[in-house]
C-alpha cells in the first residue's frame, strides 16, 4: 500500500477522508487510508491479523482496522489512540452495532450481514490461538 512498506496488498474495503494520495508510478497504491476493512477467510485470517496488520500500522493516516467474520456476526475493531497504542473492541451478534468515530459512522451488524445466512450446523474449523479481552491494548 505504501512504498515505505514495500508491500503490495489490496484491502477488501478502504476509506479515505479528503483527496486520495497515490504513488506516482503506481496509481493504484493508496498512501493515506483512514479505515481499512478485511473480510476474514480461513486461508487469509492469520495473515490479516498478523503481518498485514503490522504493515498497515506503519501508515500514519490509518486510524481504524476492522476484521469482519464470515461465519458469524462479529466485527473486531482496532482503533489507534492518540498515543499510538491500538485498542480492540468487538461487536458480536446481529443486534449489535459498531461505531467508527474517525469517520462519524455507526453501523448495525444487521445491515453489514444483511442477506447473509449463517450455517449453524457446521461450526468453523478454526483453531483458537489467543482469546483477547475487549479492552486489550496493542502496539
Amino acid at each position: 500500500m505504501s512504498r515505505s512498506l514495500r508491500l503490495d496488498t489490496y484491502p477488501d474495503v478502504v476509506i479515505v477522508c479528503g483527496k486520495a494520495q497515490t504513488e506516482r508510478k503506481k496509481e493504484d497504491t493508496l498512501l493515506n487510508p483512514v479505515v481499512i476493512l478485511e473480510v476474514l477467510s480461513p486461508s487469509t485470517e492469520a495473515y490479516d491479523r498478523g503481518e498485514k496488520f503490522e504493515h498497515y500500522r506503519a501508515l500514519e493516516s490509518l486510524t481504524d482496522y476492522l476484521l469482519v467474520a464470515q461465519n458469524k456476526a462479529k466485527i473486531e475493531h482496532f482503533h489507534r489512540q492518540d498515543d499510538g497504542q491500538w485498542t480492540l473492541s468487538e461487536s458480536r451478534g446481529i443486534n449489535d452495532t459498531i461505531e467508527i468515530a474517525s469517520i462519524e459512522c455507526k453501523l448495525a451488524l444487521s445491515e453489514v450481514y444483511d442477506k447473509v445466512e449463517f450455517d449453524e450446523e457446521k461450526p468453523p474449523k478454526l483453531r483458537r490461538v489467543h482469546e483477547r479481552r475487549r479492552d486489550e491494548t496493542y502496539q
